[in-house]
C-alpha cells in the first residue's frame, strides 16, 4: 500500500501554550516524538481529509440541484455473500454492555466508569465531550494514566473494562494545532496521540486499540480510516489487523454502504452501532430544505417503531449477522436519580431486552446505576428467543420513508430548551448535560436545533393551534421555556441557537459551528489566560 512520501521540507508544527495548571500534563502526552508522530500522520492523510469533505458537499448537492436520492451500490462487497470480518480477540467477543457518552475530561466520571462493572466504557472525545483545550489536555492525559496504571482510583488496564475510544469525528477542527500552516484535523490528533502512547501496551496485554468511528457517510471514508490503521500499526509495528473499531451507522448515505463500510474495514472491523437521533438529524440535514422531509415532533412520532427507523436497524442487524460482526445497539440515555420509580428503571430494561431479542449483541447506557439492572438480561434470555428483526428486504423507499405525525407546541418547546442549553453548556466547556432525567448530548442538539430549524424554514404549522412556527414565536418560546437565570453566558447562547435555527444555509453540524465560531474562540482564549494568571 503506497502513502504519501514526505518530501520537500519537514512538516511544520505550532501549538497553542497549555494553561499553567495543565503544563505537567501537557509535556506528559506532547511529547517530541508524540508530536513527530501526530505531525506525519496529518502530512501522510491531509489530503485525503480534503478530499473527503469535497466528496460530502458534492453528494449533498447532487440531491439539492439533481433531487438524486442514494441508493444501494452495486459492489463486490455486496454481491460477494463469502466474505467475513477478521475473528475477534478474546476481549470482544460477548461485548454486551458499554457505557457511553464517558468525556474522559471529567475525571470522577472517567474513574467511575473503569470501576463499573461492564465490558467498555467509550472514551469519548466525540458527542458527550466539549473539545476545549483543557478538555483535550485532560482528556488525552487521563487516558494516558489509565493505560500506564497511573490513575488514581482504578487498578491494571487489563483488568479494567476495555477502552472504547470514539476520536472526534471528521468534521473536527483542533484550532490550537496548526501543522503544515493548516489547523490540524482534530480527529488524527485524538487517534494519534492515543495510539502513540497507549498502543503498544494495550496490545501486548490483548485489551486494545479499540475504537468507535462516528459520523462516517460512505465506505470511502471507512476505506481512509483502513489506511489510517495499516499505515499506523506499520509505524507502531503492531500486528495488521491488532486495531479494531466499530463504526456508528449515524448517517443515511452510510446506511445505503453497510456492506462496503464493513468490507472496507473487514480486518480491523467491530461491526457497527445504531444511532437513531444522529441518524434521524442526518435525513433532515441532507434532505431537509425539501418539504417532503419535514418531521414530525420527534418525542411524539419518531421512534423505533417507525418504518424508516425499524428498516434501519434490520439493515444493520442482517448486514452484521451475514459479515460475522457484532451489532451494536444505541444508549439509554435515562438517568436513575436516588429515589427513582421502578417502573421507570423497568422500562428501561424491557427496551433493552427488545433489543436483544431482535438480534443486536449488545447496547450502550449512560448511567451506571443502570448497570446492576441490564447485565441481567443476557442470562435470563436463551439463544431461542432472540429472533432477528425480520420483514423481507430493505428497500431504498424504506430508509427515506418519513413518519406521519406534525409539530407539537410541547414538542417545539422542547426541542428550543434542549438546543439552547446544550450550547451554553458547551461555551461552559461541557458536552453534555442533565436535563428531565436525561442526558442531553450533541446527538439530541443535532435533532433538537434542525427541526426547529425546518419549522421556520417552512413556516410550518402547529398542531394545536395552527400557529406558523416563526422567528417571533421562537423568541416567545425561549422567554418562556427558559427558566435558568439569565446571564451573559446564557444570552450568547439564546442568540447562537436563534442564529442557526434562522440561517439560510444550514450548517451540517452544530459542533462544527459552534467548534468554529469566534465567540467559542474567545471564550477559550480567555479561559486561557485566566489560568496562566
Amino acid at each position: 500500500m503506497k502513502y504519501k512520501k514526505l518530501t520537500g521540507p519537514p512538516p511544520t508544527i505550532n501549538i497553542a501554550d497549555p494553561p499553567r495548571h495543565l503544563q505537567e500534563a501537557f509535556r506528559t502526552v506532547f511529547t517530541k516524538d508524540a508530536v513527530e508522530f501526530v505531525m506525519q500522520i496529518v502530512t501522510v492523510f491531509e489530503d485525503r481529509i480534503e478530499e473527503l469533505q469535497w466528496k460530502r458537499l458534492s453528494k449533498k448537492l447532487e440531491f439539492y440541484l439533481k433531487g438524486k436520492l442514494p441508493s444501494f451500490p452495486q459492489s463486490i462487497a455486496r454481491s460477494d455473500t463469502s466474505w467475513k470480518i477478521r475473528p475477534l480477540p478474546e476481549r470482544l467477543r460477548n461485548r454486551h454492555l458499554d457505557l457511553g457518552d464517558v468525556s474522559p475530561a471529567n475525571t470522577n466520571q472517567f474513574v467511575q466508569a473503569l470501576n463499573a462493572d461492564v465490558q467498555g466504557v467509550q472514551v469519548d472525545f466525540d458527542d458527550g465531550h466539549c473539545p476545549t483545550w483543557h478538555n483535550q489536555i485532560v482528556g488525552l492525559y487521563n487516558v494516558y494514566q489509565a493505560v500506564h496504571g497511573e490513575l488514581y482510583g482504578i487498578g491494571s488496564i487489563q483488568n479494567l473494562p476495555i477502552l472504547m475510544f470514539r476520536p472526534r469525528a471528521w468534521n473536527m477542527l483542533e484550532h490550537n494545532i496548526i501543522i503544515n500552516g493548516k489547523t490540524a484535523p482534530g480527529p488524527l490528533i485524538d487517534f494519534g496521540i492515543f495510539m502513540y502512547h497507549n498502543a503498544k501496551i494495550l496490545t501486548d496485554l490483548g485489551c486494545g486499540p479499540f475504537f468507535y468511528l462516528s459520523k462516517l457517510e460512505s465506505a470511502s471514508e471507512a476505506k481512509l480510516w483502513n489506511n489510517i490503521f495499516v499505515w499506523t500499526q506499520q509505524r507502531l509495528q503492531l500486528p495488521v489487523g491488532t486495531i479494531k473499531a466499530c463504526v456508528l451507522i449515524e448517517n443515511i448515505f452510510a446506511a445505503f454502504e453497510m456492506d462496503e463500510i464493513l468490507y472496507e474495514l473487514k480486518d480491523h472491523s467491530l461491526g457497527l452501532n445504531c444511532g437513531i437521533w444522529d441518524y434521524t438529524a442526518s435525513i433532515i440535514c441532507k434532505f431537509g430544505n425539501n418539504p417532503n422531509y419535514i418531521f414530525p415532533d420527534r418525542n411524539k412520532f419518531v421512534n423505533i417503531e417507525r418504518q424508516f427507523l425499524k428498516k434501519y436497524m434490520q439493515l444493520v442487524i442482517e448486514t452484521c449477522r451475514a459479515r460475522g460482526a457484532p451489532a451494536t445497539g444505541g444508549m439509554s440515555a435515562l438517568l436513575v436519580p436516588s429515589q427513582c420509580s421502578p417502573d421507570r428503571i423497568n422500562k428501561v430494561v424491557e427496551s433493552k431486552k427488545q433489543e436483544i431479542l431482535t438480534g443486536f449483541d449488545g447496547f450502550l447506557v449512560y448511567d451506571v446505576k443502570l448497570v446492576i439492572h441490564i447485565n441481567n438480561l443476557w442470562s435470563d434470555l436463551s439463544q431461542s428467543e432472540i429472533k432477528p428483526i425480520s420483514g423481507g428486504n430493505v428497500t431504498p423507499d424504506d430508509l427515506l420513508q418519513i413518519p406521519s405525525g406534525g409539530v407539537t407546541l410541547e414538542g417545539l418547546k422542547h426541542n428550543v430548551e434542549v438546543g439552547v442549553l446544550y450550547i451554553y453548556n458547551w461555551l461552559n466547556g461541557n458536552g453534555h448535560f442533565f436535563h428531565k432525567g436525561a442526558v442531553e448530548d450533541s446527538a439530541t442538539a443535532e435533532i433538537s436545533r434542525l427541526q426547529v430549524w425546518q419549522c421556520i424554514r417552512h413556516q410550518v404549522l402547529i398542531n394545536e393551534s395552527k400557529t406558523v412556527v416563526s422567528k417571533e414565536l421562537l423568541q416567545n418560546i425561549i422567554d418562556e421555556v427558559i427558566q435558568t437565570q439569565r446571564n451573559n453566558l446564557l444570552n450568547i447562547a439564546i442568540d447562537l441557537f436563534i442564529e442557526i435555527v434562522t440561517t439560510k444555509y444550514l450548517p451540517d453540524f452544530i459542533t462544527t459551528y459552534l467548534n468554529d465560531h469566534y465567540i467559542f474562540k474567545q471564550i477559550q482564549t480567555y479561559n486561557i489566560v485566566k489560568h496562566k494568571l
